[in-house]
C-alpha cells in the first residue's frame, strides 16, 4: 500500500483486504494525525466530489471499506486517552488495535468483559462491524461502548452516548461506517479477572442435544464441528479465582500450530490440491484432540493467532433455532459433493439493543463457515446461506453474505430508523460505496 505521510496525503495504490478478496484503488490515501486533520479530509473530499472511507486493518471479508474515493487509515489516531476509574471506561482513539488495548489495559489491571477470538482489528472496525464473541450474559465488543466520537458528512465531530445525542448512539455503535468516521470510543471495563477454560471433544449428536444445557451452564460456550465427521470440540470459559495455569507448551503448540496455524495450513494446503482426502483428514485431525483444561487473564483465554487465511461467512439465528439449522447444515454437507476443510464455529449472545447489531432486540446463536483461501467457496457458502436465511438469519456485516436492504428491512425491525438516521447525517451519502448501496439501499 502506498504510505501517506500523517495528516498529508498520497495517491495510492490497490488496497486489498486481509483475505485477499477485496481490492480497491482509491484516488487518495489520508493518515490524519489528529481528528482536525481528519474533519479537514473530510471536508475537503466533499468539496472535490469524492467518497470517503476509513479503513482499519481490512479484517472483513466484504467491500465495507473499498473506495475509490479518499481512503482513511486512522492508524495514527491510537493509544488510549482517558481511563476513568470511577465509572469503570476506558477512552480510547479509534484506530488503536485490540491487541494493544488489551496489553495496555492488562498493565492498568483492567479487561473488557467479553471478545472476540482474534484481536488484529481496529476498535473503529472492529465495532462497525459487529465483531464478537460468545457469552451467555455478556454481548459483542459494540455492546461494550458507552460513548463515542463521529465525524460526520459535514465535518463536524459528534459526540455521543445514552445521554448525548443518544438516537445516534443507539445506531452508530454498528454503523458500518455508513453514518460517519468514529474517532474515539468509550468502552465499559471492569478489573481484570480470570477465566479457566475446558476444551473437550464431544460428539455431534451429544453437543447438539445438550445445547440449551451447555449454553444455561456456562459464561461461555462454544464448539466446532468438523465437517464430514460426527465430531466436535467444545470450549467452555468461567470465571475463577486464578491463580493463572496457561496451557503447557505442547499443548499451546498442538492448539495453535496443529488447529490453526502452521500444520493446519499444510494440511489445508494438501486438501485444496486434492479434495478427496478432506473426509481422511477431517477425521483423523478431530479425534487427535484431547480433553485440557488452562487458566488465564481475558484476552489469553479468548484470543489466538491466526495465520491461516480463509473466507467466512457467519449468521446470526434466534438461539432455538440454532441446533436445527445445525443439524440441517451437516445433512446437507453429508448428501453433498462438497469437501470442506474449516470446522464449522457455534457461539452465542444474548439480546442488545442496538440498531443493526446481529443480536438486536433477540437471544442469539451464530454460525460460521469458513473455506480455505483460494479453495472454490462459492457452492458451499450458497447452501449454507439457504438454511440460514430459512430460518430468520442475519449475517455479519463484514462477512461474506449475499442480502441486501430489501431482505435487512424485514429481519432488522429498526433497519428503518437507522436508514433515517443515515439519510439526516449523510444525505448526500459521502460515506457510501457499492457494499452500503446494496444492503442499506439509496
Amino acid at each position: 500500500m502506498g504510505t501517506a505521510t500523517a495528516g498529508r496525503s498520497s495517491r495510492a495504490i490497490a488496497w486489498h483486504n486481509w483475505a485477499g478478496t477485496v481490492t480497491a484503488t482509491p484516488a487518495r490515501v489520508v493518515t490524519p494525525a489528529s481528528v482536525g486533520e481528519l474533519q479537514e479530509a473530510v471536508r475537503r473530499a466533499a468539496e472535490d466530489g469524492l467518497k470517503v472511507k476509513a479503513v482499519g486493518t481490512g479484517h472483513s471479508f466484504t467491500a465495507a471499506a473499498a473506495t475509490d474515493g479518499v481512503l482513511v487509515r486512522p492508524q495514527a489516531l491510537a493509544g488510549i486517552r482517558e481511563i476513568d476509574r470511577a465509572a469503570g471506561t476506558v477512552t480510547v482513539a479509534a484506530g488503536t488495535v485490540l491487541k494493544d488495548l488489551n496489553l495496555a489495559l492488562a498493565r492498568e489491571g483492567l479487561s473488557l468483559t467479553n471478545m472476540g477470538d482474534i484481536m488484529e482489528q481496529t476498535v473503529s472496525g472492529a465495532t462497525s462491524t459487529g465483531t464478537h464473541g460468545t457469552g451467555r450474559d455478556s454481548a459483542s465488543i459494540a455492546a461494550q461502548i458507552r460513548g463515542l466520537e463521529l465525524v460526520t458528512a459535514d465535518g463536524r465531530l459528534l459526540t455521543c452516548s445514552e445521554k448525548e445525542n443518544p438516537d445516534v448512539f443507539a445506531a452508530a455503535r454498528i454503523g458500518i461506517g455508513a453514518l460517519g468516521i468514529v474517532t474515539a470510543i468509550t468502552f465499559a471495563v471492569e478489573p481484570v479477572f480470570f477465566l479457566t477454560a475446558r476444551e473437550e471433544p464431544m460428539g455431534f449428536d451429544r453437543v447438539t442435544a445438550e445445547f440449551e444445557q451447555h449454553f444455561a451452564e456456562n459464561e461461555h460456550f462454544e464448539f466446532y464441528w468438523f465437517p464430514h465427521t460426527g465430531n466436535c470440540n467444545t470450549k467452555r470459559n468461567n470465571r475463577s479465582q486464578g491463580p493463572a495455569a496457561p496451557p503447557g507448551a505442547v499443548s499451546a503448540w498442538f492448539e495453535d500450530e496443529l488447529l490453526s496455524n502452521g500444520v493446519f495450513q499444510a494440511v489445508n494446503s494438501l486438501g485444496r490440491a486434492v479434495p478427496a482426502t478432506i473426509p481422511s483428514i477431517a477425521r483423523i485431525a478431530s479425534r487427535a484432540l484431547s480433553a485440557r483444561t488452562y487458566t488465564d487473564i481475558p484476552y489469553k483465554v479468548f484470543t489466538s493467532p491466526r495465520r491461516v487465511r480463509f473466507v467466512e461467512m457467519e449468521y446470526a439465528l434466534p438461539r432455538e433455532q440454532v441446533v436445527g439449522a445445525l443439524r440441517e447444515l451437516k445433512s446437507m454437507v453429508d448428501r453433498s459433493s462438497l469437501r470442506v476443510s474449516f470446522p464449522v464455529e457455534v457461539r452465542t449472545a444474548p439480546a442488545d439493543d442496538i440498531a443493526l447489531s446481529t443480536a438486536s432486540g433477540r437471544e442469539t446463536a451464530y454460525i460460521a463457515v469458513h473455506m480455505y483461501k483460494g479453495t472454490p467457496y462459492q457452492s458451499y457458502f450458497t447452501a449454507a446461506e439457504r438454511i440460514f436465511t430459512a430460518h430468520g438469519g442475519r449475517p455479519h456485516w463484514g462477512k461474506v453474505h449475499t442480502r441486501d436492504a430489501e431482505y435487512f428491512a424485514g429481519v432488522y425491525p429498526r433497519f428503518g430508523e437507522f436508514t433515517a438516521l443515515r439519510d439526516r447525517l449523510d444525505p448526500d451519502r459521502l460515506f457510501g460505496n457499492d457494499y452500503l448501496r446494496r444492503v442499506l439501499g439509496d
